[in-house]
């Protein structure tokens, strides 16, 4: 026997035969297979439909201090049940079901030659008086995703309690090892020395797109997930598989839930306010999810060291619908419309820089206003065909549309006062020359742009997959179609003057005027094969599959094509006493150019650009054990990613603009740790610790660090409650990592500035008061009807620091030397909100 703990409720198939509108009771038992004695609160979630459909919750429970639970769930066709995955036994355990108008119930878990077949147990009726259902017979399916588990991701559905600044999912994100953002205004992200393009976005199976013209966090407004739409959420950092679109870097996974009830949930802060609605049809064949969500960043821009008007607002309205024909058709459709219109009049901004014993101040005087407006339209309509043994074809269409209008003209007069020598500050790099101490100094700047972008985007997908249980295999299988228009029109200038000289133009590119209409088309194909070898000693899953995508843009005569190969292989030992899992991923990811690389740094398109291509070696280790009683697991990754044919580029806030031509090679490596696990009994929170060096060589000049070169990264996600109060919960958001490249001014060869900027550090805390949820009920009278009650309060950047994001650059003319001026991020904010679900 191995000694360990074997939870033997796995993943379950209750067949029921009902009628609507009643109840049925479900009583069981949670054992430990090594002892038979019960587990204590074991979360016990029932789910409507199978594990493949996802059609929502339809109950939760903890157990009892004996490992027992009871539930009583709505008549429905076909139920499943999960326990948490770290609760989950590889070994035979045993699980008791009992029901009023059953016989005492008892099986094993399934042994490891057959783990992953389904097995049918015919459940005998005993006669009973009592009105409870019949359960005709119980499947118990493969306890870990078998053949199809994907290796490279890791599941973060817990992670919405926790989530703070604006409830942006992507915040949580940024507490794992690996994937960094020093921009609490944003919700993009880099992973493992990538860009913010590299990463995939998928909501219920279909790919996101982002906006191309944002040029800060503070104009980006709200992400497209909706937290309180979200049923499941996995991520992975690297070497994912081929069913995943062609990216260097990472894949964010979404799905949304499909309601079983009636229910509306509401939400109101300092930062905004949302309203999601769940329908169901009265035959339950007809669900619907519906969002609305306004954000308004205003509060967080109010540093007291920045005076001006802004008039941020965010909009968005979301549906998730689903319709279900008959046992094998359904049909659904993801819809979204958003609305973002940034107005800002700065007006003086004062910002001390230098090391702590020669402090310099800068006073910024503006004049002149900007206004941005970011909307966009996007639908998917998809149809699925499902048949025997969950064998599944589906075709997917969907269009997007967006229109970006970035319009501004603002003056900035710079005074630089009193300023010392400060060799130390970290703001400059190693080779640069330090500015001579000066009394005083003055510079301006007038910044002028029209900016705007057009896109629609078209696609038709089909794509299926086949199991074959009989071989422990499957495949997946797919072929995409997308037809890309884009108008652009690029018209910005740039004046800057110092101590009376007014240069227009001292660099080829202070002014761009371009415009440019074009047409992409890509077609696109998968193939994935996933494979479970079982022997005496231990399981093997395998998986293999490609990828290939054919483009061409109408401004280029040839067309190209290319073909990444993704393979991932995991041995997980059965005669060990320590429960492990290793595993090794590789293969050649190649990112097709999106429009936003085709064009250079002077405005003008490069159509016969190649893709990048990195080959990507993720080794990985996963570790569950028992730690205070509790349940832990250790998850660790070694990775490297060798870049050819990079299209380097710079990044200033969260705007990305490429060089354009493919001369540049780069490479990545590092390490990831995360300890996850309840650290607070009946909580999940983590701390992760990631080391990575990101650099490339451009034309061969040398090797010097990527723009996302984050050395080191400390994150710590963590949930703890009052026991004495066991309504008052806490949530602590913390990360602490190496600062990033400094940049450059711009046009100027990079490889003159290589200065970093502080290190960042922030930690978020929140406490909420739960009047009522799931687990916590009152019998107050005000409180009938109500499903769910909190009021939280949020505390950002608790301790205040002075975070930077970039470096604005002043120029000294009569010198010719640049002047670093870091732009900070927020300060300490106060946010309080409210959320009620009935």
């Amino acid at each position: 026997m191995i000694h360990r703990l074997g939870i033997t409720l796995l993943v379950c198939l209750l067949s029921v035969c009902l009628y609507a509108q009643e109840l049925v009771v479900l009583r069981g038992k949670v054992v430990n297979n090594e002892n038979q004695k019960g587990i204590p609160k074991v979360t016990i979630t029932v789910y409507q439909g199978t594990r493949e459909e996802k059609l929502g919750a339809i109950g939760e429970v903890l157990t009892d201090e004996e490992g027992g639970f009871q539930l009583e769930i709505p008549k429905v066709e076909k139920v499943y049940i999960t326990i948490p995955d770290s609760l989950l036994c590889l070994d035979p355990g045993t699980f008791y079901l009992t029901d009023g108008s059953f016989q005492f119930v008892r099986f094993d878990c399934l042994k490891r030659t057959s783990e992953n077949k389904e097995q049918t147990i015919q459940v005998l009726k005993e006669e009973s008086n009592k009105q409870e259902q019949v359960l005709d017979n119980i499947t118990i399916v493969t306890p870990k995703g078998g053949f199809e588990r994907d290796l490279s991701s890791v599941n973060l559905s817990d992670i919405t309690p926790a989530v703070a600044t604006s409830n942006r999912l992507e915040t949580g994100l940024t507490t794992l090892a690996g994937v960094n953002s020093n921009n609490e205004l944003s919700s993009q992200y880099n992973v493992r020395g990538g860009s913010f393009d590299e990463n995939l976005i998928y909501v219920n199976g279909v790919e996101m797109y982002r906006p191309v013209l944002v040029r800060s966090g503070k104009q980006e407004g709200l992400s497209f997930i909706n937290p309180t739409m979200v049923e499941d959420i996995s991520f992975s950092a690297g070497g994912f598989k081929a069913r995943y679109g062609d990216k260097l870097s990472s894949v964010l996974d979404i799905t949304y839930r499909k309601p079983i009830e009636n229910k509306a949930y509401l939400q109101a802060s300092f930062l905004g306010a949302g309203a999601t609605v769940d329908l169901v049809s009265k035959d339950k064949a007809l669900t619907a999810v519906m969002g609305m969500r306004y954000h308004n960043n205003r509060l967080l821009m109010n540093r007291s060291d920045d005076d001006g008007y802004y008039k941020p607002v965010f909009m968005d309205a979301q549906t998730s619908v689903n319709y279900k024909l008959d046992e094998q058709w359904s049909f659904s459709f993801l819809g979204n419309m958003t609305g973002n219109h940034y107005k800002y009049e700065p007006n003086r901004a004062n910002v001390s820089f230098g090391a702590y014993n020669s402090v310099s101040n800068v006073t910024v005087l503006y004049d002149g206003r900007e206004e941005d407006k970011y909307s966009s339209l996007f639908g998917a309509f998809t149809s699925s065909y499902v048949w025997k043994d969950d064998n599944k074809i589906e075709a997917v269409f969907s269009a997007y549309h967006t229109q970006e209008k970035e319009y501004y003209d603002i003056e900035a007069s710079y005074l630089l006062v009193d300023q010392a020598e400060y060799d130390a500050d970290p703001l400059f790099g190693k080779d640069i020359e330090r500015p001579a101490p000066v009394k005083k100094g003055i510079a301006s700047q007038f910044l002028h742009a029209r900016n705007n972008y057009d896109a629609l985007a078209l696609s038709a997908e089909l794509k299926g997959k086949a199991l074959f249980r009989d071989s422990d295999a499957s495949l997946h299988w797919g072929v995409k179609y997308t037809k890309e228009n884009i108008k652009d029109r690029l018209s910005e200038w740039e004046l800057m003057d110092s101590l009376g000289y007014v240069l227009p133009a001292i660099h080829p590119y202070a002014a761009l005027q371009t415009q440019h209409t074009v047409d992409i088309n890509r077609f696109m194909a998968y193939g994935e094969w996933n494979k479970a070898l079982y022997t005496t000693d231990a399981k093997i899953t395998l998986n293999a599959g490609a990828r290939m995508q054919w483009w061409k843009m109408s401004e280029s005569d040839k067309s190209k094509v290319v073909v990444s190969p993704r393979a991932q292989i995991a041995f997980e030992p059965s005669n060990w006493d320590k429960e492990m899992l290793f595993s090794l991923a590789l293969g050649l990811y190649q990112q097709p150019p999106s429009y936003r690389e085709y064009r250079g740094f002077d405005g003008e398109l490069n159509p016969d650009l190649k893709a990048q291509k990195a080959w990507v070696f993720v080794l990985g280790h996963q570790y569950r054990f028992k730690m205070w009683g509790r349940n832990f697991g250790l998850h660790s990754e070694a990775y490297y990613k060798n870049i050819q044919d990079a299209n380097i580029y710079t990044l200033d806030n969260v705007r990305m603009r490429y060089v354009a031509n493919n001369e540049a090679k780069a490479y990545v490596y590092g390490a990831d740790m995360r300890l996850y696990g309840e650290f607070i009994e009946g909580t999940e929170s983590w701390v992760s610790v990631g080391f990575m060096k990101a650099e490339e060589n451009y034309q061969n000049k040398g090797y010097i660090a990527r723009p996302t070169d984050q050395r080191l990264k400390f994150g710590l996600l963590f949930q703890d409650y009052v026991p004495s109060i066991p309504n008052l919960r806490l949530y602590l958001n913390a990360v602490y990592s190496t600062g990033l490249p400094g940049g450059s001014p711009a046009y100027v060869d990079p490889y003159l500035y290589q200065g970093r900027l502080r290190d960042y550090k922030r930690a978020d805390l929140g406490f909420n008061y739960v009047f009522k949820d799931k687990n916590i009920g009152q019998n107050r009278s005000w409180l009938q009807g109500i499903d769910q009650l909190q009021v939280g309060v949020e505390v950002y950047n608790v301790f205040d620091f002075d975070n930077a994001i970039t470096n604005t650059w002043m120029r000294d003319i009569s010198s010719n030397k640049e002047y670093a001026i870091p732009n900070y991020m927020t300060q300490r904010t106060l946010n309080i909100k409210v959320a009620l679900t009935f």
